[in-house]
């Protein structure tokens, strides 16, 4: 009697079990099938480098609190950052290579030249 009762749970587990895994994999396959339909592809190129994450000081900003605001970036230098201050002022930044003395780098204030600051 404990044999049967044994038999038929080990037969039930395995193959309730077997209907999962299966289950599981039609449907990784199915994910997989559309997601290559749509031609979705993958954030980093095959070969292309991954760009570090650089911190950048703007330059003549000062957050509510009086401290340097600080802005974490994987942008290369020469891209323009906009920054909406404690005033709720839009202020523009380009990134550049330069690098600070507290290591970080500097992003320089673009919105104070009229001539450059035009989007």
């Amino acid at each position: 009697m404990l044999t049967d009762v044994l038999t038929g749970w080990t037969a039930e587990t395995l193959g309730g079990l077997t209907l999962l895994a299966g289950a599981a994999a039609w449907a990784w396959l199915r994910r997989r099938r559309n997601q290559a339909d749509l031609g979705v592809a993958p954030a980093i190129a095959a070969g292309e480098a991954v760009r570090p994450v650089r911190t950048y000081t703007l330059l003549g900003a000062r957050a509510a609190d009086g401290r340097p605001v600080h802005l974490p970036s994987s942008r290369p230098a020469g891209i323009w950052a906009t920054w909406i201050g404690p005033a709720g002022k839009t202020e523009q930044f380009e990134l550049t290579d330069a690098v600070l003395p507290d290591g970080t780098y500097a992003a320089e204030r673009i919105s104070a030249y009229p001539e450059r600051s035009g989007l």
